[in-house]
């Protein structure tokens, strides 16, 4: 079979080894009223000094090892499917310590590619469930834990998948590597850049099944998802609804120098603690809630009154907001979760 990448990436190419190091907290702007989001810390690419021993012996997932995994499909990353490898073990071991995976924890991988975090999950003692669209990287996962009864690995797309039904099939048939069932599983992921925001929106609702979610995101995305609030150029729906579901936390930043092929950004990791039912913010209808959010950012710039008056008359809009302890002449940038869950319980009561 040719070795494609070895056409496109010459070894003398190949970038020095990778290993984690810490960094202070940021202390730069992003955008130019907000702050960045202070990190744990930062994952760099610097050469090593001292090799480090697994305990289980096992062979790291660097560069040589992507190369060697994808050439055995005779594959190359797909951009249309949003694929960039992971180089750094060292980044998938802070990504499952985020999670703080735990023996016998059931964990869902999403685009697990060469099988790298998929690795450490296994080591930490995790049962994975890993969903793969790319058919080509599902089998190299397949062929890779052929020989563990607790990877199971799905040729499926996430989003249009039964997620729960899956995860009912391997409760019940004992796939826990520790011979216990957790109560609700995890989510752990390396996400394809261009279906992170489509993934969070299906993941977040599920606090009745998962209580965590931990993921590699594009870092501008993560800080705008995790950090955007009321008043600033970036906040739209999307931060309601993460707050609505969920308590998120940015945890730290991953190069691009991480990443095979390298992309034009850089990463991190974001972790989602997901609220159960009961803990949601008290709305009569979750639907018509996010229906109300939705119409009140399509004018941005308008009041309240203005945008949402298909809802109904502006002077109700505006009963509805004193009502709710707010301006008459709100606009959606300067309410926040609370405020929004407020105006919506008036208006129902109108």
């Amino acid at each position: 079979m040719p070795c494609l990448l070895h056409s496109l990436l010459p070894l003398s190419s190949t970038p020095k080894p990778l290993l984690l190091a810490k960094s202070p907290a940021y202390d730069g702007p992003v955008g130019a009223n907000r702050p960045r989001p202070k990190s744990h810390h930062t994952i760099t690419a610097i050469s090593k000094t001292k090799s480090k021993t697994r305990i289980n012996n096992k062979a790291e997932d660097d560069y040589h090892a992507t190369l060697k995994a994808l050439n055995s499909k005779g594959r190359f990353p797909r951009k249309s499917l949003g694929q960039h490898y992971m180089l750094n073990s060292s980044v998938n071991e802070e990504l499952v310590a985020a999670a703080d995976i735990q023996e016998g924890d059931l964990v869902v991988e999403i685009g697990p590619g060469t099988g790298s975090l998929t690795n450490v999950l296994v080591d930490a003692g995790a049962t994975v469930l890993a969903i793969e669209k790319d058919p080509y990287m599902a089998a190299l996962v397949i062929e890779r834990f052929s020989s563990l009864n607790h990877v199971k690995v799905l040729q499926e797309d996430f989003t249009k998948c039964h997620i729960r039904s899956h995860l009912s099939t391997i409760s019940q048939s004992g796939r826990n590597s520790s011979g216990v069932k957790p109560q609700y599983a995890k989510v752990v992921s390396n996400l394809p850049f261009n279906i992170s925001t489509e993934v969070i929106k299906q993941l977040l609702p599920m606090g009745d099944i998962f209580s965590e979610v931990v993921l590699l995101l594009q870092e501008e995305a993560a800080v705008r998802l995790v950090d955007s609030s009321s008043g600033s150029s970036e906040y739209r729906p999307i931060n309601i609804f993460i707050n609505f579901y969920s308590d998120p936390e940015y945890r730290f930043k991953v190069p691009r120098t991480n990443f095979f092929p390298q992309p034009k950004v850089d990463a991190a990791v974001v972790s989602f603690r997901l609220k159960q039912p009961v803990d949601y913010p008290p709305v009569s209808s979750a639907k018509s809630f996010f229906s109300m959010v939705n119409s009140a950012f399509n004018g941005k710039r308008k009041m309240l009154r203005k945008t949402l008056q298909h809802i109904c008359p502006s002077l109700e809009i505006e009963e509805a907001l004193v009502g709710a302890g707010l301006p008459s002449t709100a606009r959606p940038e300067e309410l926040a979760l609370e405020d929004f869950v407020r105006l919506h319980n008036s208006i129902a009561k109108a």
